[in-house]
C-alpha cells in the first residue's frame, strides 16, 4: 500500500495475481514460500498473524518516518500523552500504556524532549516522579498526522465488513487475553 496514495484518501486494491497456486497451499505458507505444510494450525495463525502485522506496519514506518522522523514508538508515547491531557503522566505509567513495550522508556522520552515534542517536570507530591507532558509542538504533530493515520488504518482494514471487523477485534482480545495470563506477557 502507498503512503501517498493512502494520505490523498485513495484506498488501493491488492495486486491481482493471475499465476497459478498450488491450491493445497494455505495462503500464509504461499506468502513466506513454503512448501510443507504447517505442523499445526496454531503455527500457521502465528506466522500469519506475524505477517499481518508486519503488513500494516510498513506503511506505518514509511508514514512516520515522512512526518518528522518519528519510531512507531515515539508515536505511541506522544498519543499515550494527548490522551493524558494537561495533567500529564509519569514516565513509568507511560511504559505500562505502551503497545509496543520497551526497557528504555526514559531513553524514549530523552529523545521526544530533545525533539520539543514532550516536557517533563518532577511531582509537586512525589519528588521521585517525573511528570511527562505533551508539549504544543507534539500536538501540532499528531494533529498532522491524524488524518494519514486514520486513512492507513482504513485502508488496512477495507477488506472487511463492519460485522468481520467486530470479529477480528473480539478474536484478537481473545489471543491477546490467552497469550497474557498463560504465556505470562503483559
Amino acid at each position: 500500500m502507498s503512503v501517498n496514495a493512502v494520505e490523498k484518501g485513495r484506498v488501493l486494491s491488492p495486486k491481482s495475481d493471475n499465476s497459478t497456486d498450488d491450491a493445497s497451499r494455505s495462503s500464509v505458507q504461499q506468502a513466506i514460500k513454503q512448501e510443507r505444510p504447517f505442523r499445526t494450525r496454531s503455527d500457521e495463525a502465528m506466522v500469519g498473524l506475524m505477517l499481518t502485522v508486519e503488513a500494516v506496519r510498513r506503511p506505518f514506518y514509511e508514514l512516520m518516518a515522512k512526518h518528522g522522523e518519528l519510531t512507531q514508538q515515539q508515536y505511541n508515547v506522544l498519543r499515550i500523552l494527548r490522551g493524558a491531557g494537561v495533567q500529564g503522566i509519569p514516565t513509568l505509567d507511560i511504559g505500562d500504556r505502551m503497545i509496543e513495550r520497551t526497557p528504555g522508556i526514559t531513553r524514549l522520552i530523552d529523545r521526544l524532549t530533545a525533539k520539543d515534542l514532550v516536557e517533563r517536570h518532577r511531582s509537586e507530591t512525589d519528588r521521585r516522579q517525573v511528570i511527562c507532558r505533551i508539549s504544543t509542538a507534539g500536538k501540532a504533530l499528531l494533529k498532522k498526522l491524524d488524518r494519514p493515520v486514520e486513512a492507513l488504518n482504513q485502508a488496512a482494514m477495507a477488506g472487511l465488513t463492519k460485522s468481520e471487523l467486530g470479529e477480528l477485534i473480539r478474536l484478537l482480545n481473545k489471543v491477546r487475553h490467552q497469550a497474557t495470563h498463560s504465556l505470562g506477557s503483559t
